[in-house]
Order: C-alpha cells, then sequence, then structure tokens
C-alpha cells in the first residue's frame, strides 16, 4: 500500500469569473500533520472542500491511496470517478468543521455512532463500545446522553472529532477548527489535536493558530491569492521565509498578536 494518502495535482478551481484555485499541487504521507496557513480568502478552505468532494474541481488530478477521484477529461476538465467508486472514497477521511455541523435533534453518543451504523454497517455493540472509548479519550465520557445545546463550544467541537474518527478514517481534515471558540476553549481543542499528532494521525489542517502550526505540523504551507506561495519544514517557514509576501503576512500576523 502507498504511503501517500492524498495526491492532488494542477487543481483548479473557478467561482464564475474568480479563479480560488490557480493549479495547486500538494501530497500528503502517511502520519504526516500538514498545515495550511494564508490570509482570508487565499483559497485555503477551497482547497479542502475540494479535497473532500464538498465542491468539484474544474481540472486537475485527484486521487486517495490507489483510488483516483478525479482526472484530466479527454476535453479538458476533470472528469470524476463513478458514484460506487465515490461512496468508497468518502470512508478514507473525515472532515471537522469551524462550526461543528453536530445534529442537534441526537445526543452526543447518537452523533457519534449514527454513521458507523448507517453507512459503514458496523454492529450496534460495537459502535457504541467504539463512540464510549473515543469519547472517555477526550474527557466526554460524562456527556454521553447530552444534547449538543448542552454542552461548550469547546465540548461539542472535541465531540466533531470523536464522530469523524469513529469512522476510522485514513486522513483527518480540520477547517479552522478553533475560528468560533475563545481562547480558553481553543486550547482544549488544539490539545486534542495535538494528541492524535503525537498518535501519528494523517492531518490537514486549515488554521490561524500560527504558534500551534509551527509545534504541531510535519510541513507548513502558505497559500494567498489561489497559489501555493511557500512550503517546507516549519522551521524554516516560520523562522527564516523566503518568499516576501510570507514575511509580511506573518509579520503582519505578529504584529496583530
Amino acid at each position: 500500500m502507498t504511503d501517500t494518502i492524498l495526491d492532488m495535482r494542477n487543481i483548479r478551481k473557478s467561482f464564475g469569473g474568480l479563479e480560488v484555485l490557480r493549479d495547486i499541487s500538494l501530497t500528503v504521507d502517511r502520519g504526516e500533520v500538514l498545515a495550511i496557513i494564508g490570509p482570508s480568502g487565499s483559497g485555503k478552505s477551497t482547497l479542502l472542500r475540494c479535497a473532500t468532494l464538498l465542491e468539484t474541481i474544474d481540472s486537475g488530478y485527484l486521487r486517495y491511496l490507489e483510488s483516483v477521484a478525479a482526472k484530466p477529461g479527454p476535453e479538458g476538465g476533470a472528469e470524476y470517478a463513478a458514484k460506487s467508486e465515490l461512496k468508497k472514497i468518502r470512508t478514507y477521511f473525515g472532515l471537522v468543521f469551524q462550526n461543528f455541523n453536530l445534529f442537534p435533534h441526537y445526543t452526543v453518543l447518537k452523533n457519534v455512532t449514527d454513521a458507523p451504523i448507517n453507512v459503514r454497517k458496523r454492529g450496534k455493540e460495537e459502535a457504541l463500545r467504539k463512540g464510549r472509548e473515543l469519547l472517555g479519550k477526550m474527557g466526554l465520557e460524562d456527556k454521553e446522553d447530552c444534547y449538543p445545546f448542552q454542552l461548550s463550544g469547546g465540548q461539542q467541537q472535541r465531540v466533531s472529532i470523536v464522530r469523524a474518527l469513529a469512522m476510522e478514517p485514513q486522513i483527518l481534515f480540520f477547517d479552522e477548527p478553533t475560528s468560533a471558540l475563545d481562547p480558553e476553549l481553543t486550547g482544549e481543542v488544539l490539545k486534542v489535536i495535538r494528541n492524535l499528532a503525537e498518535e501519528h494521525m494523517t492531518m490537514v489542517i486549515v488554521t490561524h493558530e500560527m504558534a500551534f502550526a509551527r509545534a504541531v505540523a510535519d510541513r507548513v504551507i502558505f497559500m494567498d491569492g489561489g497559489v501555493i506561495v511557500e512550503q517546507g519544514n516549519p522551521e524554516n517557514v516560520f523562522g527564516s521565509p523566503k518568499e516576501e509576501r510570507t514575511k509580511q503576512f506573518l509579520a503582519r500576523y505578529s504584529e496583530e498578536k
């Protein structure tokens, strides 16, 4: 089995006349933590949405493990795989949103176990056992009968991480996982992600938490204007960036802090 879990090549995506992703290429290897940083409007979230099949790419190549989700079509554009193949590919990844996206009318435990039972066809007892085990790992063992409105924002985000992990994905995507949280709650969610990194969970994290990205990521990508401006290990990107645009962004970010 390949060590490259995600392979994206020459990805382009426009909305109307605005080209949001301009020839983006990246790979993510098993066990790697990739942080994507950059100003608002740089294309970070669109890149994640394309990677997780929530948006269709205009052109390019998208592969998970040995499964090709999209490839260049004979007449240009992108040709997607059959629905059955895409259904299989969707089991390879999990996505944690910035606004939690929990089902408000489900308890915490039902939020966590519903997809494993109904999508992955896990046995109910196995799904419940695994769900409770993950909730315990996140310090939420006493919340399984609560509804989302009864939880803090940080607890809701931890439940959404558990829900993603319960599907046993090969790779986890995080889209600004702390942007809806105050600083105290941000810390508890970042701690969970840090623990996952120590367990070698493969992750792609779009984040505005620069210190966190520097501490946890194996590789950092800086995006601006729909392109990858600079990438490398955290010490190089944050400590001695080569590109002027990266320097400007990080300097401004330091000033705001």
